[in-house]
């Protein structure tokens, strides 16, 4: 089987590492089961370009049990955990092309190599082979009768492509289920962030200036952490909505450019370019300490701040100290800009993935099912669908809730019966 890995020998720590998120993911078991007995994604050559970790191996798993040909590679170079990806390849038999720190011409090959199976469907976390498709595999768009996106990077390329009329696949937004960006965006980029700076840094955030450049669904959840870890917290924000927002939820708001000169961290999770740029840089304070939760490393804008630097070491694993020209000053930068609660930490806890991964399941199995009647656009999974991820996690925890009367649904669907 043709595959690309760090070291085989690490299959046994990976299968281990992959039982263990299976304990904590009951809803994708639950939909794991129906798949081995339906097998509604038979026929099925799935490529999927997602972070390799245990919790999506759990997730390749329940796509084989559907009865797919699945094949993996990493979507970001330091997201991977070679020990999983040894056991995907050993114990589980799924061809996966994935190296923790791979440069970039790796990291393309690897996404190359999943493409040269002919997948007739894709999965994918930030649309880098979606676009790959599109601009150099078009021979592929014969073939492929869809995708599914997995994070609000990638829909934001996927619009922009749909508004250009680019777009000659249907794509479900996976991300934009409610039980993904209101779960996993929020609880699991909250508490992966900070698990990251802390595994990365030791440092203590009581008492520190923690700066968040977004107040999207991750912007309130890692905001929402920091806090709750003692840290004085400021937003910055160019949508006067979620500026307003952020201010009623009790955080300070302001420019970026007034915020960093007294930031200890900070952590950008906005999912566009230079967010943190030159001038940025520039005002800084000292020992300020810079962070990227977003999905691609350009919200940091790094060829600056290389060229701002007489000197850059490396002080710790994923710390990168650059020592700037003007005043001797200190910047350091986690993760080397890329998703810091990947790169040195594990991402989400299995929990807040099983919502996540039971919609990416769910979405593939809906796209099949509909091959060949859904618009070349991007699609919203439907409601009833999400609704039942929902249901499903709540049964797992053993949570029940109350349901509508006769009367209750007749006096909601009724305009006659007022005060």
């Amino acid at each position: 089987m043709n595959h690309d890995v760090k070291d085989l020998s690490l299959a046994g720590k990976g299968r281990n590492l992959i039982e263990w998120a299976e304990r904590d993911m009951p809803v994708l078991q639950l939909i794991k089961k129906r798949f081995e007995k339906e097998k509604p994604l038979k026929g099925v050559r799935l490529a999927a370009c997602l972070h390799i970790t245990s919790e999506t191996a759990n997730l390749a798993l329940t796509l084989k049990a559907g009865g797919a040909e699945v094949s993996l590679c990493a979507s970001n170079p330091l997201s991977t955990n070679d020990a999983v990806a040894a056991s995907l390849v050993s114990d589980y038999q799924i061809p996966t092309y994935a190296i923790k720190g791979e440069n970039n011409k790796t990291y393309y090959k690897h996404l190359q190599a999943v493409l040269d199976k002919k997948p007739n469907l894709t999965m994918d976390d930030g649309a880098d082979l979606v676009g790959l498709i599109h601009n150099k595999r078009t021979e592929l768009l014969s073939v492929i009768i869809g995708s599914t996106e997995e994070t609000t990077t990638g829909v934001i390329r996927l619009r922009a492509m749909e508004k250009n009329k680019a777009l000659k696949i249907p794509v479900l937004a996976v991300n934009d289920n409610l039980t993904k960006h209101l779960f996993d965006n929020r609880y699991g980029t909250g508490q992966s962030t900070i698990d990251g700076i802390i595994r990365a840094t030791n440092i203590l955030l009581a008492g520190r200036t923690f700066v968040i450049a977004g107040y999207g669904w991750c912007g309130r959840g890692l905001a929402m952490r920091a806090r709750g870890m003692g840290s004085h917290v400021i937003v910055t924000e160019v949508d006067p909505i979620k500026a307003l927002e952020a201010r009623m939820d009790g955080f300070v708001v302001m420019r970026m450019i007034d915020a960093i000169a007294q930031a200890d961290v900070v952590v950008t999770v906005t999912g566009n370019k230079h967010v943190i740029d030159t001038e940025h840089i520039k005002a800084a304070k000292n020992g300020a300490v810079l962070a990227n939760s977003g999905h691609f490393d350009i919200e940091i804008n790094k060829n600056s701040l290389q060229k701002l630097s007489k000197n850059v070491r490396i002080v710790r694993d994923f710390v990168e100290e650059y020592e700037l020209k003007a005043k001797g000053k200190i910047i350091y930068l986690l993760a080397q800009g890329r998703l810091v609660n990947l790169a040195s930490a594990e991402g989400h806890p299995a929990s807040v993935m099983d919502m996540s991964f039971a919609g990416q399941a769910l979405a593939s199995e809906f796209l099949w099912s509909n091959r060949g009647k859904l618009q070349k656009k991007v699609h919203k999974l439907p409601d009833e669908l999400d609704r039942q991820i929902a249901k499903l996690k709540l049964a797992s925890e053993g949570v029940s809730m109350d349901t509508l009367t006769a009367e209750q649904k007749k006096y909601l669907d009724s305009w006659k019966e007022g005060t």
